[in-house]
């Protein structure tokens, strides 16, 4: 294989370094408003209705388990739609994905609301999902596309606040809206939050992705960049660790309604406020998660949310195994709830900060983690019946666990392999139509080939040290910084090494 060094134009390099803090400066408070909105569409259309989910049970004649397929039909819709959403937003930009997106949940939340029975329902449900996805996707993408650095980790912690926020308020309003209409009004509710959303992206959002920053080419390329994608290790580790805490989530936001009004018999008023609680906890850990991240470390502040993840887990199993107070549930799920929020922030930033360039591809697989693995999770905690708690414990556990073994296998390794956590993605470089996989070298430097580039990466990581270059202000991980001398010293070193090899390898016989 044969490969191309490069080395960044200083002129090239100040513009781009203009462009971007131009780009950042350029995010005004309405649009900043506009993509926290976007966030709330899994929250909301999740948590507004799980007040009214016995109810539901009941009037439709059906079986706990089959009900729970309404949250499980949601969150599968919600992860397929962002496979989706993500490479065409790519490909098309933002803004005309997001709106067809707003439009077809407002539809689907109104068929949800006429639904005659529980199959029809399970049906509506998914394809709300489906288009609740690109709102979600859209979010995490734009800020990619408008924040680099410690802002873009700031970004995100944001994001998880909003999220927390959304959770809070859903299940106050959809219990409060319990005690004057039933669920069905509670559908309609999210009808007309969905045309208020699609009224603000009409006036408000612009496009994010300009035309020449925009995937090209045939579909195969998408293809190509899930393989490079999930061929990065910290990436992989990102997803793994992002599906596992919201397989746990997830299976808190099914159970929880049953244990707590079911076994605890709290009303759904009472319910709405035990659950605005963890989600307070959730919301006030996400920002702080996000400020410590970008000032501490984002692979200590990881840890730290699983570490509370697997605590609180193993709590809310001893909790159900030995039919501990209300208070121990409530302490058990604060804690752990408030780990998946420590972990959203830095497992987001570590997914996403070397793809700015197919930042709504990889956005789409940290939604299909998140979802997918939430809505395998979610039946499994009501195996058990209503009055069974040990099937939740159980799940959390084992999710919290995968999640550490996950970061274990993954970041941790990289991280202790490398000395520090550098980055070995692919990263792709838009050169007009024609778009060119480039693999960043551990000293900034690109190399152009066709396999994501790792023999070039093996090549000059012996030689070259320092961060990864990419289009964003250099900033350190785990507190390392590099200037950007280091890295074309480091190009050099590397380039002098591939010539002094080929220039000692003994002459072919002929």
């Amino acid at each position: 294989m044969t490969a191309t060094l490069t080395t960044a134009d200083p002129a090239a390099t100040r513009t781009n370094h203009h462009a971007v803090r131009t780009r950042e400066q350029a995010v005004d408070r309405p649009l900043a408003v506009v993509l926290g909105l976007l966030t709330i569409f899994g929250p909301i259309s999740m948590d507004l209705y799980l007040p009214v989910l016995p109810a539901l049970t009941t009037e439709l004649e059906s079986a706990t388990s089959t009900a729970q397929l309404t949250v499980t039909a949601c969150l599968l819709g919600l992860a397929i739609g962002q496979v989706i959403a993500g490479p065409l937003s790519d490909r098309f930009g933002r803004r005309r994905p997001l709106l067809v997106g707003v439009v077809a949940y407002i539809l689907t939340s109104t068929l949800c609301a006429v639904s005659p029975t529980i199959e029809t329902l399970i049906l509506a449900r998914f394809v709300q999902g489906l288009a609740g996805a690109v709102g979600i996707v859209v979010a995490q993408a734009a800020g990619r596309d408008l924040y680099s650095g410690r802002k873009l980790v700031r970004y995100y912690g944001r994001l998880t606040v909003l999220g927390g926020l959304a959770a809070i308020i859903g299940p106050v309003i959809g219990g409060q809206l319990a005690s004057v209409t039933d669920w069905r009004g509670i559908f309609l509710f999210l009808a007309a939050v969905g045309v208020a959303i699609l009224l603000a992206s009409l006036v408000i959002f612009r496009e994010t992705l300009p035309q020449h920053h925009r995937v090209t080419g045939e579909l195969t390329h998408m293809a190509h960049d899930f393989r490079c994608l999930l061929a990065d290790r910290v990436f992989l580790g990102a997803v793994l660790v992002t599906g596992f805490t919201n397989a746990a989530l997830f299976a808190y936001l099914s159970g929880a309604t049953y244990v707590l009004q079911g076994i605890y018999r709290l009303s759904p008023q009472e319910y709405s406020f035990a659950f605005g609680l963890n989600s307070l906890g959730f919301m006030v850990f996400g920002y702080v998660a996000g400020r410590l991240a970008e000032r501490w470390s984002e692979k200590g502040t990881l840890v730290i949310g699983l570490v509370m993840c697997v605590l609180g887990a193993g709590g809310l199993l001893a909790t159900a195994a030995l039919h501990l107070p209300l208070i121990a549930v409530i302490v058990s799920l604060l804690t752990m709830v408030s780990g998946v929020a420590v972990t959203s922030p830095p497992a987001t930033s570590l997914a996403l900060a070397n793809y700015p360039d197919i930042a709504g591809t990889a956005s789409s697989l940290l939604g299909l983690a998140r979802f997918a693995f939430g809505g395998l999770a979610a039946p499994l905690v009501g195996l058990g019946g209503a009055d069974d708690a040990v099937p939740l414990g159980l799940v959390t556990v084992v999710s919290a666990a995968l999640a550490m073994t996950a970061y274990t296998m993954t970041i941790r390794r990289t991280v202790t392999s490398t000395g520090s956590l550098t980055a070995r993605s692919p990263e792709r470089s838009v050169t007009g139509p024609r778009v060119a996989m480039r693999s960043e070298t551990a000293s900034g430097g690109t190399a152009e080939e066709g396999s994501c580039g790792t023999d070039v990466v093996a090549v000059l990581s012996g030689c070259c040290s320092g961060r990864s270059g990419v289009p964003a202000p250099a900033r350190g991980r785990g507190g390392v910084a590099r200037d950007h001398s280091q890295r074309i010293a480091g190009i050099w070193q590397g380039a002098c090494g591939v010539l002094h090899r080929r220039r000692a390898r003994p002459a072919p016989v002929r």
